[in-house]
């Protein structure tokens, strides 16, 4: 037997217990492993559902040791967990994505300037490290950009939007607030997309590696709203982007999930946006719509088992639950109706305390064919403004 697999029944470590982490101790549990979850929040989803549970900080040394004697193979749900804790625990057990490839992803500027590097497609960039440099840059530039934290930010935050001069002074004066605690930047040329997309990948220990169908997503206020799948895109577009999905993720030499955000161009071309090391928000659909789902699938590939083909069994629409969503489909007339229809499937994260701009769950619409998955999830979507407006 090839020493790299995982035998069922072994433990499997994932840092973080967001709801990422809780979809994957799920389908960890279905193949027959057990899972230690290691988040510092006490109310991480993840906690509830895993064999062990460590809600301690990631530099809690007693519980490096617990966690560390426990598992056979570690992954992680989010891409900033400390890579150093990766590097950490690589000595006694595998670490799939590696620390190496963590590292060259949880930074944007050291993310990019890779695959420029490889000749991977990216929007123009520059780094940013003094706030008073901003100017000189987007002189190069040009605008409108986009200015984004290297590290950390997510859903919209730690992001600005240059549209002309005359932003510039209150970007700045928020990027010197910040520089405090000795913060970089990647300043990038705003790409004046048609559409965004996005796709999952999956590699194994062996270089096998398979994709999932191309998806269009629609973001709000830099929040994901809804993925529609597959996407209404040419054939070569479709096909691009796969060739990217697998050339990108061999390139890195990286074992797991990932995915690929994109950009998608007035003459078709296709742009990295960003890569993700883990299952993606933009792949819940696949719970539903797929045979194996995207958090099956990277048990498979974090286990050694090979990644499987995947098979779309029919078009969907996921729509977000963000804050007071998750209360409001409960007494809401109209998304009770949506979500009475055949092909609904509701999820609630299980987390307690609802936020504004949290994650609380998702929906996804099955259907026949992909105008009435997405019809159905825009009355959703549309319903949830309306109801959050009274």
């Amino acid at each position: 037997m090839n020493s790299s697999l995982v035998a069922p029944g072994s433990v499997l470590g994932v840092l973080g217990g967001g709801q990422l982490g809780a979809m994957f101790a799920q389908a960890a549990t279905r193949l027959g492993h057990h899972v230690a979850v290691w988040d510092p929040d006490p109310d991480a989803p993840a906690h509830r559902l895993a064999d062990h549970s460590f809600p301690s900080l990631f530099t809690d040394e007693r519980t490096f040791t617990q966690f560390a004697g426990l598992v056979s193979v570690v992954t992680y749900e989010w891409e900033n967990v400390p890579a150093v804790l990766c590097e950490r625990l690589e000595r006694t057990s595998p670490v799939r994505p590696a620390s190496s490839v963590l590292r060259r992803i949880q930074n944007r500027l050291v993310q990019k300037t890779f695959l420029a590097a490889q000749g991977f497609p990216v929007p123009r960039f520059a780094a940013l490290t003094e706030p008073d440099r901003l100017p000189e840059i987007l002189e190069q530039l040009g605008y409108p950009a986009v200015c984004k934290t290297a590290t950390a930010g997510y859903d919209g935050k730690g992001q600005w939007r240059i549209d002309a001069p005359s932003s510039v002074p209150s970007v700045k004066k928020s990027l010197t607030a910040s520089s405090l605690s000795a913060m970089e930047w990647i300043v990038e040329s705003f790409v004046p997309f048609e559409r965004e997309l996005s796709i999952l990948v999956a590699r194994g220990i062996d270089g096998q590696t398979i994709v999932y169908p191309l998806v269009e997503n629609v973001h709000e206020a830099g929040i994901l709203r809804m993925t529609v799948v597959p996407a209404q895109v040419p054939a070569h577009v479709v096909e691009r982007s796969a060739d990217l999905a697998r050339a990108v993720v061999a390139r890195m030499e990286g074992i797991g999930l990932f995915c690929l955000e994109l950009f998608l161009l007035p003459d078709q071309r296709v742009l990295i946006n960003e890569v993700a090391p883990r299952p993606h928000n933009s792949g819940h659909y696949t719970l539903d719509a797929c045979n194996v789902s995207q958090f099956e699938q990277q048990v498979r590939a974090v286990t050694g088992l090979p990644p499987q083909e995947v098979l779309l069994t029919n078009p969907a629409a996921m729509v977000n639950l963000i804050g007071e969503d998750a209360e409001t489909i409960k007494r809401d007339l109209e998304c009770r109706r949506l979500l009475g229809l055949p092909g609904a499937f509701v999820h609630d994260y299980g987390k307690r305390a609802i936020r504004p701009r949290r994650k609380m769950g998702h929906v996804t619409f099955l259907a026949h064919d992909v105008q009435t998955a997405r019809d159905r999830g825009s009355r959703l979507w549309q319903s949830l403004l309306l109801a959050s407006r009274t």
